[in-house]
């Protein structure tokens, strides 16, 4: 039971450590807005990792097995909403840039409100969150385990989730932190764009074309 917990515990950290739209989201929030916003972010995050921790203990990953275009929608759409993110943030890029030279016009917010439903969605839309909980997790969660040992893990993967990304959203809101965002807002909200490009394209071009291997 030990060792199954800290297995539990320790897998998830590399793909919570690793650059990818949470991560980019959180920091991008933390570093525009207030430290209230970017804890509802996490918050919206933190709730999308439980839901798909407690659909891979109901037997997500034998569902998508069973209906592979379950699967294949649940990536298309999540691509979809990737390059909506990418969009506002490349607009907020070009709001920024256009700001140098028009000091006069009002910057515009890079996400602008609803953090906590913004961060639920993009948890929902990420694929590292989908391949984990599909594959690595549910072969280590097994289905004869019982319901307490099950509960126990579903609160550890959510505590552990968000204490990371509360850790996230004070890094890049620490005011160091900020000023510099504020200086190099174009380049930061461009890039963050150009990334959530990437992994919206990605996820469509897999949803649609792709060879899904569950």
């Amino acid at each position: 039971m030990f060792l199954l917990l800290i297995s539990i515990a320790t897998t998830p950290l590399v793909a919570l450590a690793s650059p990818g739209p949470d991560f980019f989201f959180v920091s991008q929030v933390a570093a525009s807005s207030t430290r209230r916003q970017s804890l509802r972010a996490v918050c919206g995050i933190t709730l999308g990792v439980f839901v798909w921790a407690l659909l891979a203990l109901l037997g997500l990953n034998i569902l998508l097995k069973e209906w592979p275009i379950l699967h294949r929608g649940i990536m298309t759409l999540g691509g979809g909403y990737l390059l909506y993110l990418a969009y506002l943030l490349t607009r907020s890029a070009i709001a920024a840039h256009k700001a140098k030279h028009m000091p006069a016009e009002p910057k515009m917010p890079t996400v602008h409100s609803k953090f906590f439903l913004k961060g639920l969605l993009t948890n929902l839309s990420n694929t590292k969150a989908l391949i984990y909980f599909v594959s690595v997790f549910s072969a280590i969660v097994t289905g004869s385990m019982d319901l307490s040992t099950k509960g126990i893990i579903l609160g550890l993967i959510t505590l552990e989730t968000f204490i990371w990304f509360v850790f996230v959203a004070y890094i890049f809101s620490l005011p160091s932190i900020k000023a510099k965002y504020q200086k190099y807002t174009q380049y930061v909200d461009g890039t963050a764009g150009i990334c959530f490009a990437f992994f919206g394209t990605w996820l469509v071009y897999t949803g649609l074309f792709g060879d899904l291997n569950i």
